[in-house]
């Protein structure tokens, strides 16, 4: 991945330069988003690796649907936007949703408190990172990206029970490895 440089030139003409296969443009397009849309696919990935296949992925199809932004909102909403459906479809090709049923769903919900206020934003992202794929993909969707239930349900093929239920699986997961976490570093503190 290639940090982030020049960002002298204007959008729309970085834009247009890209739509003409302007190889400078094109690199500087990549240049200018790569660091924070490496920050979107590592959310939605196990690893770096996948993380990084993601992003290869999400800029051949930003660069392909280049003629379809319209200047309707910001254009980097529009790249992020690309990127989160990649993720999710990287996802969906793999099949990582288990449907659960109501019964364990209810025995889920409510079996913790949320504990997730004692930790910096790093220390859950890495947190997360740890869940399976699919929990990971409807967690991110959910709580980061702001999608409903009904939405996620729609993107990944599942019923909006499947997605509740990952989610909800993803919480208790989430506040036992917090749990481990706290009492990790309680540990070594009073060493």
């Amino acid at each position: 991945m290639t940090p982030e440089r020049n960002q002298n030139t204007a959008e729309s003409d970085l834009i247009k330069g890209c739509m003409e296969g302007n190889r400078r443009m094109q690199e500087e397009l990549y240049n200018r988003f790569s660091s924070r849309m490496y920050a979107v696919c590592l959310r939605y990935a196990g690893n770096s690796e996948e993380a990084e296949d993601i992003l290869q992925e999400g800029f051949i199809k930003v660069f392909k649907k280049l003629d379809s932004f319209r200047n309707e909102g910001s254009f980097e909403g529009w790249i992020r936007r690309i990127f989160v459906n990649t993720a999710i479809e990287h996802f969906r090709r793999k099949r990582y949703l288990m449907p659960v049923t109501e019964k364990e769903e209810n025995t889920i919900e409510g079996k913790y408190n949320s504990v997730l206020d004692d930790l910096g934003a790093k220390d859950i992202l890495a947190l997360v990172q740890e869940l399976s794929p699919g929990y990971r993909t409807v967690f991110n969707m959910y709580v980061v990206e702001g999608y409903t239930h009904k939405e996620i349900a729609d993107m990944l093929g599942i019923s909006e029970g499947t997605s509740k239920s990952q989610l909800s699986r993803a919480k208790v997961i989430l506040q036992d490895m917090v749990r481990a976490f706290i009492d990790t570093q309680r540990s070594v503190r009073e060493k």
